[in-house]
């Protein structure tokens, strides 16, 4: 773990990457949807804020190498079931 600041930093440039390549999915491909693209939405921004607030905000008893690299894996796995929603928009 290099610092909060730079984990911070990280996960906002993903989930602003995220946001900006749902909304090109649901521009560029022909369906519609507007009800699973504001969930899909709702989901990024969800998964954003409940991270940057565990940075913040780590849990006592745990040893901060452990809690931050279990931090960091948990934000991968999500991230990349988000973005295999994205690919079953097109």
């Amino acid at each position: 773990m290099a610092n909060k600041r730079n984990l911070k930093r990280t996960i906002n440039y993903v989930c602003s990457d995220l946001f900006a390549e749902c909304v090109a999915a649901y521009l560029y491909t022909g369906k519609q949807n507007d009800e699973n693209m504001n969930a899909l939405l709702n989901s990024i921004l969800v998964v954003h804020n409940h991270y940057i607030s565990r940075i913040s905000h780590p849990e006592p008893g745990i040893k901060q190498k452990a809690y931050y690299q279990d931090l960091i894996k948990k934000f991968n796995e999500e991230v990349s079931e988000i973005i295999d929603q994205i690919k079953n928009i097109g």
